[in-house]
């Protein structure tokens, strides 16, 4: 029933969970885009992950898109 309080709040978390998903995917898709902005301007993975706080081998992972 579309009327009953417990699946309209079913309905609601289902909504929330798409959108995060959606904004995760996002939020990832530009961070490797401007990664891969950095690598081009010069700089290496080292520069890039003290920059942003992560290990030249995890923004190494990013880029390859693991």
């Amino acid at each position: 029933m579309a009327n009953d309080p417990k699946q309209k709040a079913l309905a609601a978390a289902q909504r929330a969970q798409l959108a995060y998903e959606r904004d995760v995917e996002a939020a990832r898709e530009a961070r490797r885009k401007s990664f891969e902005q950095a690598q081009r301007a010069g700089h290496s993975l080292r520069d890039i992950g003290d920059a942003v706080g992560l290990h030249r081998s995890r923004v190494g992972e990013i880029l390859r898109g693991e």
